[in-house]
């Protein structure tokens, strides 16, 4: 007779974990299956992000900024660092202290709400069986009154470069390497590509980056795109746009790319490649034939607006499911699907959803691109203003980039701001409470902000929608 529990969640990185905890708040008997393994070969609670992903790469481009700003940034404030080194062993230690410490805190959240943690690789079985295939292989089975799919994704593997984890890389090989490359190149100008890209371009290797698009960052708005290429060009970050791989060949412990861009085939020799074109849901060995859970044509569980899979009791959450593959909306699913198992109103709003690059200079931004608003044909108007004019970004050596606010043309509402520059990430959140609850550009450029703060460039812009920003002309 397996366990019989309220809640079993498949998976705990982000979505699966928060949605444990809130289930677990709400007086429901919660059990998560994972079956993920840290260095030291014991259960790593927290998904990729905590362990490879969002909170190591963090603490990578804290350190490498670190290093950077011994000689890039310090002498403007008079102070200089002769024959700085690095030592990597240190370096990616940190990193790996730091995931222990957040890891460890999920088991020790596990256990002040009574979750119940078991470690192996889940699958959903008939009538919300959960099988459970621990790592020696032993097989036990628990059940669920309601069952949460959140396991996750994988990296995209391109058919001519496979992962070999020495050459080939994938992000999780591009926080742990032992030295930095004296040439590294990357595939993907993504989030994970600029951002892998610019740790390891801080400490000294050539970094090239090679972009299939057209345009780089084409996601995000044109005006911060440009600004931002300007900016890693000026930091030795080589961009090729337009620029499709089509082979790897590994020569003389060198890796030789083959891509086609305006000038026709070109080969690109570097020592290490990294690999970040995408993720995709990771589904496989998750469902029994027979449960009834449909994927769609890109793998991911199908899910309703509700996040509920149409299966009785049978819900999904985070990177498995449509929308962004961001941490922060996997885990606002969670929280609504626990609440809404619980009977009571849950809520995630995908319009307000914010989306953050940890570059130098950051880019984040919520909302509508320009481009989106044009297309939709809806009327708008624009504000921008420049950190160059704010003088705590002045004061700080970091007056690069801008704060650019879309309002409606009729009602001012704002639809979508866009931000690149220091601490973006941070003020990104000011735009999405004003968004969230329906405010204007006028509500924004009424409200008192500090000063000096960076903060200012967000009230500027606002200001500027209607052409009257102080600090700038008009």
């Amino acid at each position: 007779m397996s366990d019989k529990f309220d809640v079993v969640v498949i998976g705990a990185g982000p979505a699966g974990y928060v949605a444990a905890i809130r289930a677990a708040q709400l007086g429901l008997k919660v059990a998560v299956v994972d079956a993920f393994v840290g260095k030291d070969g014991k259960q790593a609670l927290g998904g990729t992000c905590l362990n490879v992903g969002c909170i190591p790469s963090k603490a990578l481009l804290d350190s490498s900024k670190q290093f950077f700003n011994l000689s890039h940034n310090l002498p403007a404030h008079g102070i200089t660092v002769e024959n700085a080194k690095v030592d990597l062993a240190t370096f990616i230690g940190r990193k790996d202290k730091i995931v222990k410490q957040f890891t460890g805190g999920i088991g020790q959240l596990f256990k002040a709400n009574k979750v119940t943690p078991f470690f192996g690789k889940g699958k959903l079985l008939k009538g919300n069986q959960v099988e459970i295939t621990d790592p020696e292989g032993k097989v036990s089975q628990i059940s669920g009154t309601n069952v949460i799919l959140a396991s996750g994704s994988v990296p995209i593997e391109l058919p001519f470069a496979k992962f070999d984890g020495t050459y080939i890389i994938d992000n999780a090989g591009a926080l742990d390497l032992t030295e930095v490359p004296k040439r590294l190149g990357v595939i993907g100008a993504g989030v994970i590509g600029l951002e892998l890209g610019s740790v390891w371009n801080r400490l000294g290797a050539d970094v090239t980056v090679l972009e299939a698009l057209p345009a780089f960052l084409a996601v995000a708005d044109a005006d911060v795109a440009k600004i931002a290429a300007k900016e890693f060009a000026k930091q030795g970050l080589k961009i090729k746009i337009n620029a499709k791989a089509s082979q790897v060949e590994i020569k003389d412990n060198e890796v030789h790319l083959s891509y086609t861009d305006k000038d026709g085939e070109q080969v690109l020799v570097v020592d290490k490649l990294l690999v970040a074109v995408g993720r995709r849901a990771y589904t496989e060995g998750l469902l029994a034939d027979d449960v009834g859970v449909k994927l769609d044509e890109r793998g991911r569980i199908v899910v309703d607006d509700h996040n509920h899979t149409g299966v009785d009791g049978v819900w999904a959450i985070g990177d498995a499911v449509r929308g962004p593959m961001l941490a922060h909306k996997g885990s606002e699913e969670g929280v609504a699907v626990a609440e809404w198992i619980a009977g009571k109103a849950g809520h995630i709003d995908f319009d307000t959803i914010p989306w953050v690059i940890y570059t130098e200079p950051e880019i984040a931004w919520a909302g509508k691109t320009e481009a989106q608003l044009k297309e939709a044909g809806i009327p708008y108007k624009v504000g921008t203003f420049p950190f160059a004019a704010i003088g705590r970004a002045v004061a700080m050596n970091e007056a690069v980039g801008q704060v650019k606010v879309l309002a409606h043309a009729e009602t001012d509402r704002v639809l979508g701001v866009h931000m690149v520059g220091p601490g973006v990430s941070e003020l990104i959140a000011e735009a999405v409470v004003t968004m969230e609850f329906k405010g204007s550009s006028e509500d924004l450029a009424r409200i008192v902000h500090a000063h000096p703060t960076l903060s200012e460039a967000v009230h500027e812009a606002a200001l500027a929608v209607d052409k009257r920003a102080i600090h700038k002309g008009n």
